[in-house]
Parts: structure tokens; C-alpha cells; sequence
């Protein structure tokens, strides 16, 4: 959480949190089966309703923020969000958008679509994972060859979330050119969905196969080659999946912490054991940490600063990392309870450990920095 909040902010947090809380209760995203939908298309439009899509988007494409800094708000309503672990769209639109916007003016004009996405009337996803592939957008095996005045897409993406409830697909593609992206109607002729099956209880994701599939030059987002629209989406994804992940953490500490008070052995609440003491400050000191790296991503995400690759990297390689090891400990400090189903606390293992996995793992963005750093240009001779 921002350590201060405009009154505009605190407004947009309030109305975040009672949204989700009337509308997706954790006991309905426990009673939730396979196949079942995770959200409604009049919960999302309430959301859009509320600016939960047009944060990263300018005013002048019909969209704009509370506090003129679109990626912090943004995170301010992940953060809400994910502290019920609450279904939505939230991350796959704004990271849509966030490639839409970056390459609006250097391509085919995409504004239609996105004042469509803002307004929550159509709903995108990014489909940029591949069968048996880890976390890469170069290349991809999936091809667009050009025919006709268009291309025809070919190939399989999966792990795209929200793809079944999708009317859109941002979906990245090798060219001769490089890399490119393009815009596809998921009612495309050859376009096919089958449902995956998530770890998540309140995420869907799905296998979207291209078979033939014929689309215009229009299609295209951006450059072809251009590689910055899709770093862009990525750290709008990684700022989107941190705070969530932040919400979740600070949830189920406050939920624990509680249980601890209230629950006695030998004849002493739980909280006064001095090891136990130990164990709930080191969680509080990680938890603090999660907040202050995604914070510091967020803001440079905002700025389009240079480090903000960087900074992206060290949020994800550290909340990834954290976040199921925390929620871990939170399930041992509640006993036998703690592993049933009727608790709360495996909804948010579950997003946990999914996301670890998602959008790179901490141990690829460990990587990344590491390449990150040896592209950097020599500072002198400094020991530092």
C-alpha cells in the first residue's frame, strides 16, 4: 500500500474494496467448479465503470486515473483485489492496453478497440505463452505469414487467461520482420478455445489454437520487430500480479496474526511464544519488502524510467519468491485448520504458487537481471 493516498486514491480504494466484497465473496470462489464462469460480464463492467481499465490510458484515447499517475492507481486496485483473490480481467485488459497504447501512432489505429476495452464492453487477453514453453515473447513459434493484403496466423497459445470470456486476442506471432502482434477477434473463423485446468480456483485459463487464420493489416499492433510494446505489457502485467500478490499477503497476515491471539495452548494464546514472536516479525519484514519493491516497480513503470526493466525484475524475483513461503508459514501457525477446505488460506496458496510460475519465474527475472546488468555500459573504475 502507498504509504500516503490522495483523498481521489483512498475514494478509488474504498470503492474497489466494496465491490469486490459485494460481489465475490470468498465462499462463492471456494463453491466454484470446472467449467463454471469466474465472473459476470455486468461485475466487469462495473469495474470499468469505476476505472479499473482505463488507468494506463490517456485521456485523450478515453481513458485517465485519479491522481495522473495511471500504473500507481492501478496497483491500488490490484492490491484491493487481491487481497479477496478476486476473478476479473483486471490483469489481461491492462496488459492489452498497455501494448495498445504503447504502439498507438506507430501502426494501424487500434483506438476503437481501445475505447471499446475501457468502457468494459469487450474484454482481451494476452496470448503470448506457447505449449511446453517457458516465459519468452522471442521467438515465437506461432507464425504470421503474409497473404492477400493480410497474414494467416498459424500455431497454438496457451495459458491465456480469461480466454473462454475473451472477445479479443493480443497475440504475439514471428514474422519476417520479427516479432509482431496482432489484434484477433476470438470469433475469427479457425480460431479455437479449450479450456485449461488452473491451480487458481478464481482464474480460468485456456488453449487458443490458430488454424488458418486470415487477418487484415489492420490487425497489426505496432512495429514488427519492436520488442518495447511488449516490455511494456509485461511490466504492466508483473505491477498488475505483484500487488495482488501484496493485497493476498496482507490478508491472510492480518487473518493469522488474529488466530494466533485467539487461539490458546497450554493455557497461553499462541502469539505469546517467543519463537513464534520470531517467525511473525520476519513475515511482517517480508511482506513490508514485497510492498516497498512493487511500489518502487510501479513508480518507475509510471515514470518510464530506464531502470524500470530493472526494477520489474526485482519485484517479481522477490515477491515470487516470497509470497508462497509466507503463505506457507501462515498455513503451519494455523494447525490442522489451515489445510482444510472450508479455510481461506488455499485460495491464496493457490494464486501464489500459480503466479510464481507466470509472466516469467523469479529465478528467469533473476536471469534478466543478470543480462541487465552486463548490458550496462562501464562507470568508471569504482571498487563498488
Amino acid at each position: 500500500m502507498e504509504l500516503a493516498l490522495s483523498p481521489d486514491q483512498k475514494l478509488l480504494q474504498k470503492s474497489a474494496r466494496g465491490l469486490r466484497e459485494k460481489e465475490c465473496s470468498l465462499d462463492r470462489i471456494r463453491g466454484l467448479e470446472d467449467g463454471e464462469l469466474r465472473w459476470s460480464r455486468d461485475w466487469w463492467r462495473k469495474g470499468a465503470e469505476l476505472g479499473w481499465a482505463a488507468t494506463v490510458v490517456p485521456e485523450e484515447l478515453g481513458g485517465g486515473s485519479v491522481s495522473g499517475e495511471g500504473v500507481r492507481d492501478l496497483a491500488l486496485i490490484a492490491e484491493e483485489l487481491g487481497a479477496g483473490v478476486a476473478p476479473g480481467p483486471l490483469l489481461p485488459v491492462n496488459a492489452v492496453l498497455a501494448g495498445l497504447v504503447h504502439a498507438h501512432g506507430t501502426g494501424p489505429d487500434h483506438s476503437a478497440e481501445i475505447e471499446s476495452l475501457v468502457a468494459g464492453e469487450t474484454v482481451a487477453s494476452w496470448a503470448v505463452y506457447e505449449p511446453g514453453g517457458e516465459w519468452t515473447a522471442e521467438p515465437p513459434g506461432l507464425t504470421a505469414t503474409p497473404a492477400g493484403g493480410g497474414f494467416v496466423l498459424d500455431g497454438v497459445k496457451d495459458r491465456v487467461e480469461d480466454a473462454a470470456q475473451s472477445d479479443l486476442f493480443l497475440v504475439t506471432a514471428a514474422t519476417a520482420q520479427g516479432t509482431a502482434q496482432f489484434l484477433v477477434p476470438a470469433s475469427a473463423p479457425g480460431v479455437t478455445v479449450t479450456p485449461q485446468w488452473s491451480l487458481d480456483l478464481s482464474r480460468a485459463f485456456g488453449e487458443v489454437r490458430f488454424e488458418g487464420v486470415q487477418v487484415g493489416e489492420d490487425a497489426l499492433v505496432g512495429v514488427p520487430g519492436d520488442l518495447r510494446t511488449v516490455e511494456r505489457q509485461l511490466q504492466i502485467a508483473i505491477v498488475v500480479q505483484c500487488a495482488e500478490l501484496c493485497g493476498g499477503l496482507d490478508r491472510i497476515f492480518d487473518l493469522t496474526t488474529r488466530w494466533a491471539f485467539d487461539r490458546y495452548s497450554f493455557g497461553r494464546p499462541l502469539a505469546s511464544y517467543q519463537a513464534l514472536k520470531h517467525r511473525f516479525a520476519d513475515m511482517r519484514t517480508w511482506i513490508e519488502a514485497c510492498h516497498a519493491t512493487t511500489q518502487a516497480a510501479a513508480g518507475a513503470v509510471q515514470a518510464a524510467a530506464p531502470d524500470a526493466p530493472r526494477l520489474v525484475s526485482v519485484a517479481k524475483a522477490y515477491v515470487g519468491d516470497r509470497a508462497p513461503v509466507i503463505l506457507q508459514d501462515c498455513v503451519q501457525l494455523h494447525g490442522g485448520i489451515g489445510v482444510t477446505w472450508e479455510h481461506d488460506l488455499h485460495l491464496y496458496l493457490r494464486r501464489a504458487v500459480l503466479d510464481q510460475s507466470l509472466y516469467g519465474t523469479p529465478r528467469d527475472h533473476r536471469l534478466r537481471l543478470a543480462d541487465l546488468a552486463s548490458a550496462r555500459p562501464a562507470e568508471g573504475n569504482d571498487p563498488r
